[in-house]
């Protein structure tokens, strides 16, 4: 989704995979919605564990379908830029390449640590210690589906035309920012009412809330839930695009991908931890919303200074061992007086 299309495109590639990505979680909401419906308390049924196996594989199958980066020839005749011969060495190094290259990169680090902080507090404690069996199940639902939503209006706005890439980079920045302390300061209006966690994890907590209460209990919440779905879509698609942004290399790209997941799961697992240990829930909401607001500051400098407009394609092979003619445009290699190279 960052090295087959081209720069202009980007944006919309990563909300196509964002938005499957959620569906596949609508559906997996859907399942024990469908089997939990009248259940107001209990767990879920084995039949929900099974269909979200039943899933995985379907889904590690179609993965096969996936064309090989070598095999994608773009509309302008261009390929992915990628290592002709790589190995585990050349896979190492390039890791390191990205950090010594660009030292300035270290700076979306905290962004990438940030991007699945929230989901404890999101799904294991609002979701998970404040509703009932069914009404977690329809909150995932919607959860998931307005992650669709946000996939769409952040992806193509990044790819909109009419403005320069940098200063779509900043205008998204500035959004981010603004719907961190929107919609993370609604958050914190209701979580500092809700009963604390000795109170929720305690035998028979009568608290639950259900679909059916309405008003207060649930409209305002649910609501509220659907936008934090919004907004994990526009951290993800962000940051993905502005990783983009920075390289159309395919084998940098994978790197700096390989530093995002490595570092966004290390993150998650801390504060996955911070729940194990029965940290309060409004001390884990804090911790989330503040490091969230501090990772963006980080990211500033990069995001402000660093995202041109576009890349030069000398830029990108600098990281790979192809030359323009492997990967050039048409029109680019017949200017050059040059011809396509041909793999025997």
């Amino acid at each position: 989704m960052m090295s087959y299309p081209r720069e202009h495109e980007k944006g919309r590639y990563i909300s196509y995979f964002w938005i499957i990505f959620n569906l596949g979680a609508v559906i997996g909401g859907l399942v024990p919605l469908g089997q939990n419906i009248n259940s107001k308390a209990g767990p879920v049924t084995d039949g929900t564990y099974i269909g979200f196996i039943v899933l995985m594989l379907l889904g590690a199958l179609l993965a096969l379908a996936l064309s090989n980066a070598t095999n994608v020839v773009r509309d302008d005749g261009s390929k992915v830029i990628l290592m002709k011969n790589p190995s585990w060495k050349t896979e190492i190094m390039g890791l390191v390449e990205t950090i010594t290259q660009a030292p300035w990169v270290i700076l979306l680090f905290p962004m990438f640590f940030a991007s699945n902080t929230f989901y404890t507090y999101q799904l294991n404690i609002m979701n998970g210690a404040h509703f009932n069996t069914r009404t977690r199940a329809l909150n995932s639902v919607l959860y998931y589906t307005s992650q669709i939503f946000g996939a769409i209006v952040f992806g193509y706005a990044l790819d909109y035309g009419k403005a320069r890439r940098s200063i779509r980079a900043k205008a998204s920045l500035i959004a981010l920012a603004a719907l961190t302390f929107i919609i993370f300061g609604g958050g914190w209006a209701w979580q500092r009412k809700q009963d604390p966690r000795e109170v929720t994890s305690a035998p028979g907590y009568a608290g639950l809330y259900d679909w059916t209460d309405g008003g207060e209990k649930y409209i305002g919440p649910m609501f509220l839930f659907m936008f934090y779905g919004f907004y994990d879509a526009a951290w993800q698609t962000c940051v993905y695009w502005y990783m983009g942004a920075l390289s159309n290399s395919g084998r940098k790209a994978a790197n700096l991908t390989g530093f995002y997941k490595g570092i966004q799961s290390a993150g998650a697992a801390i504060f996955w931890r911070l729940d194990s240990l029965e940290k309060p829930h409004d001390v884990i909401f804090g911790a989330t919303w503040g490091l969230l607001a501090a990772s963006l500051v980080f990211a500033t400098p990069v995001i402000w200074l660093m995202v041109k407009d576009t890349i030069p394609i000398e830029d990108d092979l600098k990281f790979s061992d192809e030359t323009i003619q492997d990967v050039a445009p048409t029109k680019e290699i017949e200017a050059l007086g040059l011809s396509k190279e041909v793999e025997a």
